[in-house]
């Protein structure tokens, strides 16, 4: 074993989560990879103040999946797991966490309406959709309603905590699959809206980037700037838009 601190990450098999427990339960093949946080990419969190997650799934494999990627990460805090809407909308705004894991197809009310319920009481809140959808209709549903990132959730441990951290910083993460049927959707039946003539060329790439699902530090990378300056850029995105979220800025400009 690594010396130092450790995390433990819980890796696929196929299209389902799978913890360790040297056996097999519910057709789930269990394996664990331990590695020290020093050579992780994982972000390094641990000496900043956690982030605090809720996490609203049905299904109890997936659930205590979720609970163990996010309670064993350095700088993540699983507060609470919800098995149902209803119960997640009468409580999250009780536990006000920093951000929300949300099943779409959940027993009763929908992910895609406790997310709307929810941004009605709590419009700063972030929520990120984690689930097996990938089609037009319920990505696009879910990000109107006020999500603002969504998830497969075949989404890697490592890509999860990572779209989790940025879900905090003001991002929208999105897998690559779903950023790309969002980009489809955009060229195939939206044309761009008059705001985009206020934006500058700059601008312009960086909005593209985000409908793609880009992080900040992809964002970076890809165009040759800081952080800082991408930073600098969707806030004056923002300002020219009059929004303040990234799904608000694509929902105005590619009006979805």
């Amino acid at each position: 074993m690594a010396s130092g601190q450790t995390i433990t990450r819980l890796l696929y098999s196929a299209s389902h989560f799978a913890v360790y427990n040297k056996r097999v339960i519910s057709g789930l093949d269990f394996r664990m990879y331990i590695w020290s946080i020093n050579s992780s990419p994982i972000i390094k969190l641990s000496k900043m103040e956690p982030i605090r997650v809720v996490i609203v799934e049905d299904d109890p494999d997936i659930r205590q999946s979720f609970e163990t990627i996010v309670g064993n990460a350095p700088g993540f805090d699983c507060i609470q797991a919800y098995e149902n809407a209803e119960d997640a909308v009468g409580g999250i705004p009780v536990l006000r966490p920093d951000v929300v894991i949300m099943d779409i197809h959940l027993p009763g009310m929908t992910g895609i309406e406790a997310v709307r319920l929810l941004k009605e009481q709590m419009p700063a809140l972030q929520i990120a959709m984690c689930t097996v959808y990938e089609d037009d209709e319920h990505i696009f549903n879910a990000l109107k309603a006020g999500a603002s990132g969504y998830l497969l959730k075949r989404t890697s441990p490592e890509k999860l905590l990572e779209a989790l951290h940025d879900l905090h910083q003001g991002g929208s993460p999105m897998s690559g699959e779903i950023a790309r049927r969002v980009v489809t959707s955009f060229q195939r039946e939206a044309a761009p809206s008059p705001e985009l003539a206020a934006l500058t060329t700059r601008e312009k790439e960086i909005l593209y980037l985000l409908a793609k699902g880009y992080l900040y530090k992809e964002i970076a990378a890809e165009l040759f700037i800081s952080i800082e300056t991408v930073k600098r850029h969707i806030h004056n995105i923002y300002e020219k838009l009059h929004v303040q979220t990234r799904t608000e800025a694509l929902n105005k400009v590619f009006r979805m």
